[in-house]
């Protein structure tokens, strides 16, 4: 039964009204989710994992709001539902201007899920609620306002998408570089403003075009209700996508690049997917979609997991967001493809939303305590060729079928572990191992229109290649945390007579954050800090002058920096991290603490947060040098965190930054800051002249209050110190203003 009237109206402007509310609502989600992340950030280190659980609550509440459009429009008349909804709209007034809550200081101990996902509530919640409610209810009003397509409002989903697409790609490239964070909250605000007006609109057209005569109660007695198994599938087409687009996040991020504003291109595909298969061409998309994803799933696997090192990382990256685009693709497409007559429309999308928010709490509150690896997302790879559009037989033949299916596979599986448990050196047979799971990554394609085959094969090759990468990388210990992967790991190198010698090396990511010798040298900092590099330099020009320092260090890692310390000296490391602490005083991992400064004070918790209970003019030198991966958390590069460190420092003091990256040049920050702040910098961009073992090339920046303070390190640094460049293109980074755009290698 179609609930169009007789006299279709045909006007683009009644499209136009109720597509642009959906728009105006969709840009202002995706504005509030990276601005509030932003506000967030500066509490918790500047993790990925923070906007990973942001993702998760957005989710959550995108879940509720639907929950409530479906109650509301299913339950309630449509006068009502104007004003229950009128009602909670001004209610969520309170709420702006957006804002932080004040005293809500994370846990330190513990791990802050919870604690982020509360002050995320607190927040935004109702605000962001009503805007979660918008899409499936203004879609559910348009079916009732008699117009030519209400019958199918589900393209009205594509102006929805479009507007989050538009705002996630406009903020980091036009927002962000051009309206400080203060602007920010109250551009939103009156944007929000705007918004309730154009719902107040389409709700005083759906009152007045309302058709009488089809209830909701009488259109879904008349329609055929979807089935259990099709509610089911629609949760498994939402959910896989969901949690595929976290895992590919968190694992693109630490296992191939931890590249700033990378989480932006994953989601920018998962958005445009929807408004591909919700498109008047969604059925041909989708079949060039489920024609091409066993096509590139062979080079995915071949080189992006058997050997990525072969590939430059940007390959690799695109590599795998083509097999994650597609894959989404074709479980959009399907989920399109299967959705219910406008009677059930709010259903729909509350199971959709239920399944995204269940996808984003299996990978940010299941997955990080029962993996120690991004595993969910290779998992949710062969989930997703299961749910590969096939031919459905009946009963026993379905299982037949499905058995038939699972035999080349387990078979494979078998003779892998066959040959693990009968090789003793693995390390012997690599390339022909190699070169087996290639060809038997060519294999996937001739099982292309058997799912169960085709997924099946390719977890049993995934695995194999996971285990063999921990197997050769002689991972000694890994852990997953809030702050990412912490690893440590077995590694040998060729000593100064040319002899092998053992070494344990520390990574968080990709990203070696310290290295400690074994044999010899053990007390000796290598890697960003060894003696002929910049630290040492500093370290060995100064003992002369002054050996009574108090010293402050900002980020832990192995600890190799409490080496330079002397025995009349005070130190205190601030980490945020616990798993770090414990690691870097573990001696069968690290001895640098207990051999250098065993009496040292540890702070846990954000640096910043730490440093503002400690007394003015505490330190001598303070050295900034938290990472999360390769990148340094930007609310610690603002003025007003350099004043903060210069009022922790005596008069003297010097303030050294640890700016080493791959992809930004933070000396343009630190430079502009000396100059509006009237500091005194020098910079040395360090590179070894002779290969010494693990002393590796490495930039520092350090800052003083007088020129008298930074002396001994520019005359006695015969050119190696410099004077750092002026930069006049930059806009100074604050606590409400930044941009990484502008500073991008």
């Amino acid at each position: 039964m179609s609930n169009t009237p007789s006299s279709s109206d045909r006007s683009l402007s009644l499209i136009l009204l109720f597509a642009g509310t959906l728009f105006v609502s969709a840009t202002l989600m995706f504005i509030l989710q990276p601005l509030f992340g932003k506000l967030m950030l500066p509490l918790l280190g500047g993790s990925p994992a923070v906007w990973n659980t942001c993702m998760v609550f957005y989710q959550m509440l995108l879940f509720l709001g639907y929950l409530y459009a479906h109650y509301l429009s299913t339950r309630f008349s449509h006068l009502r539902q104007i004003q229950v909804h009128g009602t909670l709209i001004i209610i969520s007034l309170i709420a702006l201007p957006v804002a932080l809550p004040e005293l809500m200081t994370p846990p330190t101990e513990s791990n802050p899920t919870f604690w982020l996902v509360w002050t995320l509530f607190i927040a935004i919640g109702l605000p962001f609620f009503v805007l979660s409610t918008t899409s499936p209810l203004i879609q559910r009003w348009f079916s009732y306002v008699g117009h030519h397509t209400s019958h199918d409002p589900y393209y009205l989903y594509a102006a929805s998408n479009i507007g989050s697409l538009l705002a996630l790609l406009s903020y980091p490239f036009i927002i962000e570089p051009n309206i400080g964070l203060s602007a920010q909250k109250s551009v939103w605000s009156v944007g929000y403003i705007g918004l309730i007006l154009f719902i107040a609109i389409c709700a005083w057209y759906f009152v007045r075009n309302y058709q009488k005569g089809d209830t909701p109660d009488q259109q879904e007695t008349e329609v055929r209700a979807p089935s259990i198994l099709a509610k089911l599938h629609w949760l498994a087409l939402a959910f896989v996508p969901s949690s595929l687009l976290l895992g590919l996040t968190n694992f693109v991020s630490t296992d191939i690049a931890a590249v700033p504003l990378l989480w932006i291109i994953p989601l920018t595909l998962y958005l445009f997917s929807f408004v591909l298969v919700f498109s008047r061409w969604a059925k041909p998309i989708h079949r060039v979609s489920v024609f091409l994803q066993p096509i590139v799933l062979l080079p995915f696997i071949a080189y992006s997991f058997i050997n990525p090192a072969i590939l430059p990382y940007w390959l690799d990256l695109t590599l795998h967001l083509t097999a994650f685009f597609l894959a989404v693709m074709v479980c959009h497409g399907e989920l399109a493809k299967s959705r219910p007559h406008t009677a059930y429309l709010t259903l729909f999308y509350l199971i959709m939303s239920f399944a995204g928010m269940l996808g984003g709490m299996f990978n940010t509150f299941v997955a990080p305590f029962i993996f120690n690896g991004i595993y969910e997302y290779p998992l949710m790879i062969v989930a997703a060729l299961l749910l590969r559009s096939a031919i459905q037989k009946q009963g026993s033949e379905q299982w037949k079928s499905w058995g038939m299916q699972a035999i080349f596979p387990i078979l494979i599986f078998a003779l892998g572990w066959g040959i693990y448990f009968a090789v003793s050196d693995l390390g012997a047979y690599m390339d022909n191992i190699g070169t087996a799971l290639i060809l038997f990554s060519g294999l996937t394609y001739a099982f292309r229109k058997q799912a169960i085959s085709l997924a099946l094969l390719t977890g049993v090759i995934i695995f194999f290649i996971v285990g063999l990468r921990v197997y050769m990388s002689n991972t000694i210990y890994k852990e997953r945390t809030f702050f990412g992967v912490l690893s440590v790991r077995d590694s040998v190198l060729l000593n100064e007579q040319g002899r092998p010698e053992k070494y344990k090396e520390l990574f968080h990511g990709t990203t070696k954050h310290g290295a400690q010798r074994l044999a010899s040298h053990v007390k000796e900092p290598l890697t960003y800090y060894s003696r002929p590099g910049p630290m040492g330099q500093l370290f060995k020009a100064y003992d002369g002058i002054n050996q009574d320092w108090q010293i402050g260090m900002v980020g832990l890692g192995a600890g190799a920096l409490a080496c330079y310390a002397k025995p009349q000296q005070a130190w205190t490391f601030y980490e945020i991290d616990p798993v770090v602490v414990a690691i870097a005083k573990n001696t069968q991992y690290f001895s640098y603490l207990k051999r250098c400064t065993p009496k040292a004070n540890m702070v846990v918790g954000d640096a910043r947060l730490s440093l503002q209970s400690e007394a003015a003019g505490k330190f001598d030198l303070l050295v900034i040098d938290a990472f999360s991966s390769d990148s340094v958390p930007t609310h610690l590069l603002t003025q007003e965190a350099l004043q903060l460190y210069f009022s922790k420092l005596s008069v003297n003091g010097i303030l050294a930054f640890h700016i080493t990256n791959r992809h930004l040049e933070l000396k343009k920050v630190l430079s502009d800051h000396a100059k509006q702040l009237d500091y005194v910098a020098l910079i040395q961009e360090f590179k070894p002249k002779q290969d010494i073992p693990l002393v590796v090339a490495t930039d520092w920046f350090v800052l003083a209050k007088n020129e008298q303070a930074l002396a001994p390190l520019y005359q006695n640094g015969l050119g190696r110190w410099q004077k750092p460049a002026l930069y006049f293109d930059m806009k100074p980074w604050t606590d409400d203003f930044t941009n990484i755009v502008g500073i991008w290698k």
